[in-house]
């Protein structure tokens, strides 16, 4: 079974996201958008990775107290999640759907909050 494909994002907290967004978009080069984030392409793949900045008292992150989330790409989600079931491993019951593809989470063992992304078809965003 394939598991997770690459990586579809990157998150952190920050105590002032537009103005830390400012200083990556003038120092780094970062093309920060209005929503808070970047989507990065891989060169010669049509696969994106989201970069996006959340305010220091976000509850997206939970139940995990750390201030970062990454986002795998992944295959299939709900065959995934079911596996991770069977292995063990906790996974939090809420999926989101919508048209930027299925949305599933799981707790590492340190407490650590991972996003599984499956991307919508193609011809989706």
């Amino acid at each position: 079974m394939t598991r997770v494909t690459g990586i579809g994002g990157v998150f952190f907290k920050a105590r002032d996201p537009k103005a830390l967004g400012a200083w990556y978009r003038t120092h780094l080069g970062i093309d920060v958008q209005p929503w808070g984030g970047a989507a990065f392409e891989s060169s010669g793949a049509s696969e994106t990775t989201a970069w996006s900045l959340f305010a220091h008292d976000t509850e997206h992150f939970a139940p995990s107290a750390a201030p970062f989330m990454v986002n795998y790409r992944v295959a299939d989600l709900h065959a995934l999640l079911a596996t991770l079931r069977s292995e063990g491993v906790t996974v939090l019951e809420k999926v989101d759907e919508s048209e930027y593809g299925r949305f599933g989470w799981v707790i590492d063992p340190e407490g650590n909050k991972v996003e599984l992304w499956e991307p919508p078809a193609a011809g989706g965003r």
